[in-house]
């Protein structure tokens, strides 16, 4: 249903299927692991990029949706409903093992442990988005604290989000 109720991402999905704009990207993405987000991924896998999932909220993860995209779209999906705080932490390591492009941020708990643990990653970093006003907010004190060497997109200002969280 997701694909049904998203038809501007479907007309990009379409498009990217023919442009192929994001080939040799690595992407990491920590959101919910729902079908919308399914959707999004199956996009950006569409446009060429290697997506790699991870669960930005562990209660929000939908076990079916992650087996599926898994199983009939060749995404990886590192999620588990209900898992525990050190799996999340592993998962989010294990993501950066991937040395990502571009990473799609919820909290900014992949950037933190990224700019913590592994600072060679920035080299490769084309960029990173936010969705969060709580990662906003660490991003800020990132960058007031001369760490943040690379653009970050605070999705959360965006008019279009207002628009569809708050109607």
């Amino acid at each position: 249903w997701a694909d049904r109720e998203m038809p501007v991402l479907r007309l990009i999905r379409e498009r990217f299927e023919k442009e192929k704009p994001l080939t040799g990207v690595k992407l990491v993405a920590c959101a919910h692991i729902t079908t919308e987000t399914a959707n999004l991924a199956r996009t950006l896998q569409a446009g060429g990029a290697e997506a790699l999932l991870i669960a930005s909220n562990p209660l929000s993860t939908q076990d079916d949706v992650a087996a599926s995209l898994v199983a009939d779209w060749g995404i990886p999906v590192m999620a588990i409903k209900g898992e525990s705080i050190e799996t999340y932490v592993s998962h989010v390591k294990a993501a950066l093992d991937t040395n990502p492009n571009l990473i799609i941020d919820d909290g900014s708990d992949v950037v933190a442990t990224m700019l913590k643990e592994k600072k060679e990653l920035i080299d490769n970093l084309i960029g990173t988005t936010e969705e969060t006003t709580t990662g906003i907010v660490r991003l800020k004190a990132m960058q007031k604290a001369g760490v943040l060497n690379f653009p970050s997109i605070a999705v959360n200002d965006a008019q279009t989000k207002h628009f569809f969280d708050n109607r």
